[in-house]
């Protein structure tokens, strides 16, 4: 049973896919095909979907290269980041709710294997510089 992460637009979501393949048609969006990078790992039950404008350009051109981190790292660093970007979505008089829709569901016993959490990692890393947040205690920076 594969497991789904998306992020859509500044949107999180971990779906579980219960007894049916859960899927995104990209034939049915709007969404130029660059600006979509799909991560799918047959090992793992896990993938991860972005949708965001300029994303993709900026992980091949502006990202350190896969292998600049480890694993360990970007699993420490997305704890970090998932727990702040959970604790603003439950926030939304406070924080913008266009930006921090849904909840990641992102747990720590859970190996989603290198490549989701590379790009995972970077994505965060792109939306604090995008959109001018600071989901933790350092200022981000690649």
């Amino acid at each position: 049973m594969r497991r789904t992460i998306y992020l859509l637009l500044f949107t999180f979501a971990l779906l579980s896919c219960g007894t049916s393949k859960t899927s995104y048609d990209s034939s049915e969006s709007d969404t130029p095909e660059e600006d979509i990078v799909r991560i799918a790992n047959d090992d793992i039950e896990y993938e991860i979907i972005i949708i965001e404008p300029g994303f993709n350009g900026w992980l091949q051109s502006i990202a350190r290269p896969e292998g600049y981190y480890s694993q360990n790292f970007m699993e420490a660093r997305n704890m970090i980041y998932v727990r702040e970007w959970n604790r603003r979505v439950l926030q939304a008089l406070e924080y913008d709710p266009n930006l921090y829709e849904m909840q990641i569901d992102y747990k720590p016993n859970i190996d989603y294997g290198y490549d989701v959490n590379y790009k995972l990692y970077n994505y965060f890393i792109y939306f604090q510089l995008t959109h001018k947040q600071q989901l933790g205690s350092w200022i981000p920076r690649i």
